[in-house]
């Protein structure tokens, strides 16, 4: 180590490496090991220097512009004791660096409200969602109160998604307590949609607790999984509407009956499909492969599946408009590629008024499908593959395959079954759109 000299400020100030050299050191002599280390370009900075376990070791301590002289001679006396009491003083900085980034995320946590966290969560999961899956989520944060024409029960704007409640606060603040409050409310008025929304905040809060900006608001665990909160939105009711087998004649009248010819096939193409309300919905020309005889049916939970397109299915749906890319189109007239069929609730409803059958919902003709299908002692693989469900044993998961051909076998004797039984027949063509429909 070079000779030694009292650190003043003037001779801080004026210490310059020589331009011939790669670096050069002023070292203190009132601090043993305090150095300060220049460069040809950089600027000067104290410097700590030592020896640790017979190895020489150099920590940085930082500049003159923000260390004073009696500070960097300090720090100096603190790494030193470090030493001689047996520790490697180069911890301390690693450790002040770890404690400084744990102080930035606990404020970063601090901070960020839930709207933020979860459109963070939103994008980072856009690639295991499905486009459908990632709107329902967009629509549990919404604010509501946008003009619309439909979807808003008379209201005439959109209503705010249960969770828009809790958007504005800070992560921090959304605590067990909170959360349990919000639930209590929502059961109020709208309980079905607050248990998904529920279910929806526990996996969300899950994937903050795992992200590093993001947990040190959650130290608590996950504050969505309270019974108190559970309790408060009580549990699903087991739905049993399905139709019955003598009620499948009123049911094909009353629908057929139906003014818009658009709704009266879509309502059938969700019975005779098994597939859910949106699916069918979402269903677009180019997912119709009339080569083939299949249907590409966007799937929430594999993302997309092909089911057979059966004969009176195929009917239903070249008869129809081709006014935009949805096989199932609104009324109106103009090409948007938003612009599809409202589910037309009211419209079975009124059909079902008719025919003299209560309760029948949507998703109730899905579990019709299941449901019929019992009477022809259909493979239960078969029914789970056509409607989307998820294989339920070893066999079905790893070693059954069924291609487009073998559904169709069955899925076109469940067709002719349920058409049989509600009395209606037609005459199949080779070409689509091209069936005799005959009225029993």
């Amino acid at each position: 180590m070079a000779k030694k000299v009292p650190f003043t400020a003037g001779r801080v100030a004026a210490f310059r490496c020589p331009p011939d050299k790669v670096q050069a050191f002023l070292w203190d002599v009132t601090a043993p090991g305090l150095g300060l280390r220049a460069t040809p370009a950089g600027k000067p900075a104290y410097v700590f220097q030592s020896r640790f376990q017979d190895k020489t070791i150099r920590l940085t301590i930082g500049g003159p512009d923000a260390w004073s002289i009696p500070q960097a001679q300090e720090k100096t006396r603190e790494l030193q004791r470090e030493i001689d009491g047996g520790r490697d003083p180069r911890n301390l900085k690693r450790d002040a660096l770890a404690a400084a980034a744990e102080r930035k995320a606990a404020d970063t946590a601090k901070a960020v409200t839930v709207g933020e966290v979860w459109a963070a969560y939103m994008e980072a999961r856009r690639p295991h969602w499905g486009e459908r899956h990632h709107a329902d989520h967009a629509k549990l944060v919404q604010a509501g109160g946008v003009p619309a024409k439909r979807g808003t029960k008379g209201r005439g704007v959109t209503v705010a998604g249960p969770l828009h409640p809790l958007v504005g606060l800070p992560l921090r603040d959304l605590t067990a307590p909170v959360i349990e409050a919000w639930a209590a409310r929502e059961a109020k008025t709208r309980p079905t949609s607050a248990r998904l929304a529920w279910r929806c905040l526990k996996a969300f809060l899950s994937w903050c607790a795992e992200q590093p900006d993001y947990a040190p608001a959650l130290a608590g665990g996950n504050p969505a999984k309270t019974k108190k909160a559970r309790e408060a939105l009580g549990r699903a009711g087991v739905k049993q509407d399905a139709l019955l087998r003598e009620q499948l004649p009123v049911w094909f009248a009353a629908v057929r009956q139906i003014q818009n010819p658009v709704a009266a096939a879509y309502l059938q193409t969700l019975l005779l499909t098994g597939a859910r309300p949106g699916e069918v919905l979402g269903l677009r020309w180019d997912d119709v492969n009339t080569k083939w005889r299949g249907l590409t049916i966007r799937d929430k939970v594999e993302g997309e599946r092909v089911i057979p397109l059966t004969p009176y299915v195929s009917q239903l749906i070249h008869t129809l408009p081709r006014r935009n890319a949805y096989v199932f189109p609104s009324a109106s007239r103009g090409k948007e590629v938003g612009d599809t069929l409202s589910i037309p609730r009211a419209q079975h409803i009124a059909a079902c008024k008719v025919a003299g059958i209560e309760g029948l919902t949507l998703h109730g003709l899905r579990r019709s499908f299941k449901s019929l299908t019992e009477w022809l002692e259909i493979p239960a693989g078969v029914v789970a593959q056509i409607m989307g469900h998820k294989p339920s044993a070893t066999a079905e998961k790893h070693y059954t395959v069924r291609p487009l051909d073998l559904l169709r076998l069955h899925h076109e004797k469940i067709e002719a079954w349920i058409l049989e039984q509600a009395g209606v027949q037609f005459v199949a063509t080779v070409e689509p759109g091209k069936l005799a429909l005959v009225a029993g």
